[in-house]
């Protein structure tokens, strides 16, 4: 039986295919190459945005055409908020519509042995390990808390045991992921006393303590989970932790803030990458940032870029912002308007890259830990990921690939750094 899967979306998402595949690659499904039909596939959906369900959509129309006859089986965010939509869609055979069943949708098709993780990630030399599922905080402008509502983190020794079988691999690094991810522990802390509970920080150090040549990065997290005891650990295993934090802002002006109903405003988060900063040596802090968000004015505009420029993010992911049906922001006045959003992201790019600019200049003469991932014909060498999270090229021999180099930075070209 041939298997053809694809996934929309997040980190998450792209773990729980690949564990859903590998359950099914163990009782003999094999992956289907090129124009190969397929038997079976997996389409695991995204719904953060109104063109994340129409991509989704156009996936599965398109499995449908190019795999005649096949069951396709849908999951995902968007198959949680309109399983009867994708249901009605061509081929669709199995609507999947909670994560928590994917055990249950395994043993359907006869995995009897239920994998407690994965133990690769394709062809990749990073891979990401899911460690908890599920969002409590309600955003105006996020619909995602009402798709996967339910926090449930997964046990301390599986994802230990999971790292290990990954590096066991040749797997270097290993993405911490979750809906939430600083929210790791929090369902199990309810009701325990406070010198018990499980923290972020407390995961975090267990997998660093865990022997081999690996580094652990997270991925997004919140201001507030910028804990000083996660910053301890990461100071205190700077050799497996890499020194870059994804921590989301969505804007720097205090007004906008509160209408997205987010938990701080922009002095505390300046705050944390300070005590960031401090605590390690030239850290990379990389944030998203809704650009257009309903009644934003230009000054509050002002106040995202003065922010962004007094944290010196090394990286901003810019979206403008759309509305999504079923969320609060969606019907908020002052809408602004798509050329006004286009303006301020041009603008808001242009100060990304002189910041990236200048934190890739703080780094020039640094020894940075690079992964060997990608040959790189027109520059005659290789492409890798450092720890600070900067592309670098550099010379390297082919048996380097998937391994670590430590790279000095001698030149920023663009979006990367040239190195020897």
């Amino acid at each position: 039986m041939k298997l053809r899967t694809a996934t929309l979306g997040c980190k998450v998402n792209q773990y729980e295919t690949e564990f859903v595949r590998e359950g099914l690659l163990g009782i003999g499904y094999q992956d289907a190459v090129d124009d190969e039909a397929a038997e079976l596939c997996i389409v695991n959906t995204c719904t953060v945005t109104n063109e994340g369900d129409a991509k989704s959509r156009q996936t599965i129309r398109r499995m449908a055409r190019r795999n005649p006859g096949a069951k396709i089986v849908v999951m995902g965010c968007y198959a949680t908020r309109a399983p009867e939509e994708v249901a009605a869609l061509p081929g669709v055979s199995q609507v999947v519509t909670d994560k928590r069943e994917l055990p249950d949708l395994l043993g359907r098709f006869g995995v009897t042995d239920i994998p407690t993780g994965i133990s690769g990630f394709g062809r990749r030399h990073r891979a990401y390990v899911k460690v908890q599922d599920g969002c409590l905080l309600r955003c105006s402008f996020c619909i995602i808390p009402h798709v996967r509502p339910n926090l449930a983190s997964r046990p301390v020794e599986h994802i230990l045991d999971e790292v290990r079988r990954l590096v066991d691999r040749g797997y270097r690094e290993v993405v911490l992921t979750g809906i939430h991810l600083g929210h790791y522990g929090v369902d199990w802390n309810r009701n325990a006393p406070k010198e018990k509970w499980v923290r972020l920080s407390h995961l975090v150090r267990q997998i660093a303590e865990l022997p081999g040549d690996f580094r652990v990065r997270l991925s997004s997290i919140e201001a507030t989970e910028v804990t000083r005891e996660l910053i301890q650990v990461m100071a205190e295993h700077g050799d497996k932790v890499a020194p870059h934090l994804h921590i989301s802002m969505q804007s720097g002006s205090d007004g906008v803030l509160r209408r997205m109903r987010r938990r701080w405003g922009a002095r505390r988060f300046v705050d944390r990458c300070e005590l960031l900063k401090k605590a390690l040596d030239r850290p990379a802090i990389t944030t998203d940032i809704i650009v257009g968000f309903p009644g934003e004015t230009d000054a509050e505009f002002r106040e995202t870029e003065i922010v962004s420029r007094a944290v010196g993010f090394s990286k901003i992911h810019i979206f403008p912002f759309s509305p999504r049906r079923g969320t609060p922001a969606a019907t908020m006045a002052n809408q602004v308007s798509k050329q006004v959003q286009q303006e301020r992201c041009r603008e808001l790019g242009r100060v990304e890259a002189e910041l990236r600019d200048e934190y890739y200049r703080s780094l020039l003469g640094m020894k940075l830990r690079a992964l060997v991932e990608t040959e790189d014909s027109g520059f005659g060498g290789w492409t890798g990921t450092s720890c600070r999270y900067a592309t670098v090229q550099f010379r390297a021999s082919g048996h380097d690939e998937g391994r670590f180099v430590d790279v000095v930075a001698k030149e920023v070209c663009g979006d990367r750094i040239i190195g020897e």
